[in-house]
């Protein structure tokens, strides 16, 4: 496996993701270890378009987008491990379990998500994840979620 990449820069990952600005939540994934593990990084900036209401004055990232935040750099992680790109890959959420919240998150933060692979394989469509988001080592973020990988998408 020594031609899978271990880091997945903007254009990869939409290669891999269907998702487009405003909702591509990741910039870049390294430390990609096939699909066992990896690491998401999200450069959170002012000029997001949730920071227009949420909240006015005092802009906090929501937290269901620091979970799909870690979501999408599981599916950068299997698609890259599988070697993906271009396959028309779509991702549906199935469960989120155990998740908590510990800090806000805002403009300025970069947010790391440590993401795992909980139970998946290739060929399977639905595979378990264990999150964690953190900023300046600081836990923002934790949670358990299913997905189901679908390829059938066009």
């Amino acid at each position: 496996m020594s031609d899978t990449p271990t880091t997945a820069d903007i254009d990869l990952i939409q290669r891999i993701l269907p998702h487009r600005y405003p909702f591509l939540l990741v910039d870049k994934v390294r430390d990609i270890d096939g699909t066992s593990s990896a690491v998401g990084i999200k450069n959170v900036t002012f000029n997001e378009p949730h920071f227009q209401g949420h909240f006015p004055g005092a802009p906090i990232m929501p937290g269901v987008t620091i979970v799909e935040a870690m979501a999408q750099t599981a599916g950068v992680m299997v698609g890259v491990g599988l070697g993906l790109q271009d396959s028309n890959m779509l991702i549906y959420f199935m469960a989120i379990d155990g998740c908590k919240f510990r800090r806000k998150v805002g403009p300025g933060d970069v947010l790391e998500m440590k993401l795992e692979t909980l139970r998946g394989k290739p060929g399977g469509k639905v595979w378990k994840f264990k999150g964690v988001a953190t900023v300046d080592g600081e836990m923002a973020a934790e949670a358990e979620f299913t997905a189901m990988m679908d390829l059938g998408a066009s």
